[in-house]
């Protein structure tokens, strides 16, 4: 890894999207919902977890009416699942001026999440933002000082906090039936095969999507598989670290590393950036390590067994998979069995039915919701650490004090 590519690492941390506000500040001043008021709610970034949300919230009673995309077919797409009436914008920031629009979905790529929340809370909506909360650290804190500033509702993604087995499972792990844990491992399985290179079937506004990332030529193949590329996400590997590592600091009450150290193999999609093989060892104040493997190029397994983490403590083990979760005591045993266990195969979908539902009773509440941006936050500092770990081959440390990383 050369110097130049670790300079460029940090500069991508610290860069900022130059934007206007002048727009927003006739909207700023929000109302209190009555429990019997409608919700009325904007959609940005109408994608196919857009969508999912869309379908979600109006399920719940909300009113979806807006639609915000800078693809013409997604954007038309959310408009045929939005409520009767719903209005289509390609810029974000003209949603925003509608009055009438109490809270915001942001379901965009990573490295449009920052702004459009900031400039939703600045115009006096509350905001569920899909996760990661952001693409850079800075970004993440500027988020936090917007939200707690503005006094709005901000809600992150990662559904599992809402999810009633891994609420059963945080009983467990507080009860001390493990013991003391000082490692924490977990993996997260899955085989992609290639990447498609599909074309363009309406209108792409390009300078939009790119936002603040670095300025190039039109490329469907960018757009279409932006994940893959480090200007708009940190790859698969921060993608399902947003919720395995929120989990585990959830579990184990942590809210911030001492060091990140990532390592990665050859990428194997051709066209992509980012490798899909990839292992982060993240050091916690608290006493223990986290180890995290994901595999992109393995096996496909179902659902149920693609992902778990187990908590190694002194007295015992506790699995937590995507929809179990088990208490192995220690034994001498060659056939070890759980003391407890829960197993729900299919249930997985019903977390983010039941953060839909959550995120809706807070806007009446006005009550913290369960994944706060500053959980997101904490989350979010562990993921930029482990992509700038990787990419300059380097342990990477957290100065808690100056709320930067250091290498």
């Amino acid at each position: 890894m050369t110097l130049q590519i670790i300079k460029y690492t940090i500069t991508t941390v610290t860069v900022q999207y130059i934007h206007r506000r002048s727009f927003l500040a006739a909207a700023a001043s929000a109302r209190v919902r009555g429990a019997s008021d409608r919700i009325r709610l904007g959609i940005i970034g109408a994608g196919g977890r857009g969508r999912y949300l869309t379908a979600q919230f109006k399920e719940h009673g909300a009113e979806v009416a807006a639609v915000c995309d800078v693809y013409e077919p997604n954007l038309q797409a959310g408009l045929n699942l939005a409520s009767p009436g719903a209005r289509g914008y390609v810029d974000y920031r003209h949603l925003l001026e509608d009055k009438t629009i109490d809270a915001v979905i942001i379901a965009t790529p990573d490295h449009q999440h920052a702004q459009p929340m900031i400039d939703a809370v600045e115009a006096g909506k509350d905001v569920y933002v899909e996760k990661p909360l952001a693409h850079t650290i800075e970004d993440g804190f500027r988020m936090v000082e917007a939200a707690r500033r503005t006094k709005r509702i901000v809600q992150v993604g990662t559904q599992r906090r809402s999810y009633d087995l891994y609420q059963e499972a945080k009983g467990v792990i507080d009860s001390g039936v493990t013991g003391a844990v000082r490692l924490v491992t977990a993996q997260w399985l899955n085989g992609w095969d290639s990447l498609r290179a599909p074309a363009l079937k309406g209108k792409l506004d390009w300078d939009l999507f790119l936002g603040s990332a670095p300025k190039r030529p039109l490329d469907p193949f960018r757009y279409f598989h932006w994940l893959q590329f480090y200007d708009y996400a940190g790859g698969i590997m921060i993608g399902q670290a947003a919720h395995i590592v929120d989990g585990i600091h959830w579990m184990m009450n942590s809210p911030v590393p001492l060091a990140v150290t990532a390592a990665a193999g050859k990428v194997n999609l051709a066209g992509a950036e980012i490798p899909e093989t990839s292992s982060m060892t993240v050091e916690y104040p608290e006493n223990y390590i986290l180890v995290f493997t994901l595999g992109y190029q393995a096996m496909r397994y179902n659902m149920h067994n693609d992902q778990m983490q187990q908590f190694h403590g002194a007295k015992a083990r506790f699995d937590l998979g995507r929809e179990s979760w088990a208490v192995y005591p220690q034994s001498s045993a060659v056939e070890m069995k759980p003391s407890r266990e829960r197993r729900s195969p299919g249930t997985f979908d019903s977390a983010s039915i039941a953060h839909v539902r959550h995120f809706i009773e807070c806007l009446r509440s006005r009550k913290e919701p369960n994944s706060t941006v500053e959980t997101g936050q904490s989350t979010n500092v562990v993921l930029g650490m482990a992509v700038a770990s990787m990419r300059s081959g380097k342990r990477v440390t957290w100065d808690a004090s100056a709320k930067r990383i250091r290498m």
